[in-house]
């Protein structure tokens, strides 16, 4: 998978999850359990749905795909910590596990892609072997 489908499909995700409890926060609550300060999840989804636009709109250019990475890594390294650390603590319902689960699958799509070359074409995940150096 290239790096415009990882970002793509992970802007997606991060779209709809964030536009859910802005568009219907009473369905949100119901699976995710209700919230003490609606004012933080929508600040929250509001940023969550933007990390998705952006996503969304990736380019195959170098400078994008290096802007989307971070931002995709990044949002799924946070997010996952969050499920980690809040659910134990009972402070956050289990489902939120279902999203851990999600998050680890963006942190492994984003490192099976590759760094150097992903989403070029033609390019190939690095691998994890270094080359020979080159004859002069």
């Amino acid at each position: 998978m290239s790096a415009v489908a990882v970002a793509r499909a992970q802007g997606l995700f991060h779209l709809v999850g964030g536009g859910w409890p802005l568009l219907h926060l009473r369905s949100f609550e119901w699976v995710f359990g209700p919230k003490t300060d609606v004012w933080l999840q929508r600040a929250t989804a509001g940023l969550l749905a933007t990390t998705g636009w952006s996503l969304l709109r990736t380019g195959p250019a170098p400078e994008s795909l290096g802007q989307a990475r971070r931002a995709g890594v990044g949002s799924a390294v946070t997010l996952l910590a969050v499920d980690l650390v809040y659910v134990p603590l009972g402070r956050i319902r289990p489902t939120y596990l279902l999203d851990a689960a999600m998050q680890a699958g963006w942190l492994a799509a984003w490192w099976r892609c590759g760094r150097p070359r992903c989403g070029k074409p033609g390019g190939k995940p690095r691998s994890s072997a270094r080359s020979a150096p080159r004859p002069r």
